[in-house]
């Protein structure tokens, strides 16, 4: 039988934190550091028995394992999961949990997460982009776009492109990623199978990127695959959208699209981005679309969505060009004055 003194730290704390009780633990977690509270989730959540003798040698005074040999059963990935979720801070015991649960924090990738952009650029400089790829998909979107900002302009798409077509990654090509990290930071790697990247990933990190740069990774997407560039655009900035752009950026923005492809864009919008539209146009301009718009047949959802993208991007071109600011967009402080 394994002896208490053979157990690291992190293994008999979670032993006592699980006799303890979820209510004291989560008391317990409040007060210990992020990486603590992680190390000993993962020990709880490979635990569901606690041996007697086991539990009298890290506590003596262990009431809770009388009654014979039974021992103490225990379901330790739920366990740890109520004791982080009874903390009083909500925002960091969601923070722990997902970290925990993706398996991903302290190892050789938390360590990126705490490095300096600038040192992890230099880190990952000479890698092959995918592998840059793999490793900024399991950043947080705001570190991951910070990241790229020190990586060379012509690198940077083709890395945005390579982490929009990574889904599930296997444990060996983690394991692969995090022995080579391993090398350079030495740290520990670990094999749990990862959720990362995808067009969502990619669409968070262009949200957290400076005014501009957003616009030029998404030019050298679109040339390697138009396709997902416009599922890009989609996500990142819609029709609807352009209710937020104040009344001069909206009239540079009609200026630039024909009364043909605004009629067709407003079949399925919203009577607050028509409202807007039309209080930027001329009052007979807007009864001809109105117009129009009941006369107009049923028409295909994909044409009308085809068409509000094209006033999109022409939204898009024109804030890329300084003429307009779209609220909310980049990170950047060049307002218009």
């Amino acid at each position: 039988m394994l002896k208490a003194k053979h157990l690291s730290g992190a293994k008999k704390a979670a032993l006592l934190l699980l006799c303890l009780g979820e209510e004291a633990t989560a008391k317990i977690f409040e007060a210990l550091d992020d990486s603590e509270v992680r190390e000993i989730s993962r020990c709880m959540m490979d635990i569901d028995h606690v041996d007697p003798k086991v539990a009298r040698e890290i506590l003596e005074e262990f009431k809770t394992a009388r009654d014979g040999d039974i021992g103490v059963y225990i379901r330790g990935e739920e366990f740890a999961k109520h004791a982080i979720l009874g903390g009083a801070n909500n925002e960091r015991a969601q923070q722990l949990l997902d970290q925990v649960s993706a398996g991903i924090e302290g190892r050789p990738l938390e360590t990126i997460s705490k490095m300096h952009p600038r040192m992890v650029a230099g880190l990952l400089e000479n890698e092959h982009p995918q592998t840059v790829a793999l490793i900024l998909s399991t950043q947080k979107e705001d570190h991951t776009s910070r990241i790229l900002a020190e990586l060379p302009d012509d690198a940077r798409g083709e890395i945005m492109y390579r982490i929009a077509k990574i889904d599930n990654v296997s444990p060996e090509v983690i394991n692969q990623i995090e022995d080579a990290l391993q090398r350079e930071i030495g740290v520990a790697s670990g094999t749990d199978r990862k959720q990362v990247g995808g067009i969502e990933k990619v669409v968070e990190i262009l949200s957290k990127m400076e005014k501009g740069a957003d616009q030029v990774i998404l030019t050298s997407i679109e040339a390697a695959d138009p396709d997902m560039a416009e599922d890009i655009r989609r996500l990142m900035f819609t029709f609807e959208d352009l209710v937020t752009i104040d009344n001069r950026g909206m009239q540079a923005i009609l200026r630039e699209v024909s009364t043909d492809m605004l009629t067709l864009a407003l079949k399925t919008a919203s009577d607050a981005i028509k409202q807007k539209i039309f209080g930027n146009i001329s009052e007979r301009a807007a009864d001809m679309i109105a117009e129009d718009l009941e006369a107009m047949g049923p028409r295909k959802l994909s044409e009308v969505e085809a068409m509000q993208m094209e006033v999109v991007k022409v939204a898009l071109k024109l804030e890329e060009d300084g003429s307009i600011v779209i609220p909310g967009r980049g990170g950047g402080g060049d307002e218009l004055v």
